[in-house]
């Protein structure tokens, strides 16, 4: 009998095979026709994959009521690219008309990563919120909350915990620690929130990391017999591998990672230091030309920091046939990465001003 494949949100593996992702847990592709202007990540197969795609699209063609949520962990002073992607989708969403929630999950923070509420209310405050803001997220039309202040939440936490047995959570985690046990329900809890007053369909932009989230609260919905939500739909991201391609970027990595903001001549030095798709030689690379697939720094430009299709293609075409070497597509990286940074550090110091336009639920 086949192992049943686990997928760990709390760990840091890189997916090497998406269409096996797609496959093994019976996924939909990602369908970019389905929506209004793609954004970038939708368009360049970043975004891979989704469930329950086509009552969003309904949703948004029809101008029928949905909404978008994703949550903060602020268990560090920074973010990642992994952030980065979730909020351009967000913000994707809200422009199409979703009503959109923001929590932050500080007891997940306490009860699995040992941070405390107070610290995590600082965390998210000072720095998460304004970061999301900066990234695209429109605070006018946000909701946020803190999991420990929404006693609904809570409330439901206990209610849904009826609804999952021990060996089903061993089969879609893998472990059953019970901080985890607890971060999970909450979750559940959280992603169905829009829903307590007003039922309507809703999407959950995530890394692939995330599915097991998803996978337990579509479950947990099919279960209840009396409460009646609509099961939530998602779209999944490709991880930012980090810049030596082994595994996802993770804080345990700095010297593979790229922090958000960080300044530009560390990352700059990471940028050249980072494995590329280049030949041994100067003269292989001209007659061969760039592998491509196995380049970290084209894959930066890719994800996020050309968005021009038409750009992105001439550097392509030109690295692919050894007209063009890694070092000039480090260089590009380089001056794309320092606009980036500094543009960002600048908009999360004006963010922090517009916090106080957020709604704030309990």
């Amino acid at each position: 009998m086949a192992k049943q494949r686990i997928i760990d949100p709390y760990g840091s593996e890189l997916i090497e095979d998406y269409t096996k992702l797609i496959t093994d847990f019976h996924l939909e592709r990602f369908d970019s026709s389905l929506f209004p202007k793609p954004n970038r990540i939708m368009r360049r197969d970043v975004v891979f994959a989704g469930i329950g795609q086509k009552i969003i699209s309904e949703s948004i063609n029809k101008k029928k009521p949905f909404y978008v949520l994703s949550g903060i962990m602020p268990t560090g002073d920074k973010i990642h690219f992994g952030n980065k992607m979730v909020v351009e989708n967000i913000a994707y969403f809200q422009k199409m008309g979703a009503e959109t929630y923001i929590l932050v999950a500080d007891l997940e923070a306490q009860a699995t990563r040992g941070v405390s509420l107070e610290q995590a209310r600082k965390r998210a405050l000072d720095f998460h919120i304004p970061a999301y803001i900066a990234l695209g997220l429109e605070p006018k039309k946000t909701t946020v909350y803190f999991q420990s202040e929404n006693v609904e939440v809570m409330r439901a936490t206990a209610l849904f915990s009826k609804k999952v047995t021990l060996n089903q959570f061993l089969a879609t985690y893998g472990n059953a620690d019970p901080g985890k046990i607890l971060a999970a329900i909450t979750q559940v809890a959280d992603i169905l929130y829009p829903q307590f007053k007003k039922r309507m369909p809703g999407i959950i932009p995530v890394g692939s990391d995330q599915l097991p989230h998803i996978l337990l609260t579509r479950d947990i919905v099919g279960r209840m017999k009396t409460e009646k939500y609509f099961a939530p739909s998602a779209i999944f991201h490709k991880y930012t591998p980090s810049l030596d391609g082994s595994i996802k970027m993770s804080k345990s990595r700095p010297e593979s990672c790229i922090e958000l903001p960080e300044d530009p001549k560390i990352v700059c030095k990471k940028i050249k230091n980072a494995i590329s798709g280049g030949r041994d030689t100067l003269e292989e690379h001209k007659r061969l030309g760039a592998v491509i697939e196995k380049d970290m720094v084209f894959e930066l430009l890719k994800q996020h920091l050309i968005e021009d299709d038409k750009k992105l293609d001439k550097i392509y075409r030109a690295y692919k046939s050894g007209k063009m070497t890694s070092g000039e597509v480090k260089e590009i990286a380089c001056e794309k990465m320092t606009q980036f940074m500094n543009k960002l550090e600048k908009s999360i110091k004006e963010a922090k001003k517009l916090v106080s336009e957020l709604k704030f639920a309990k």
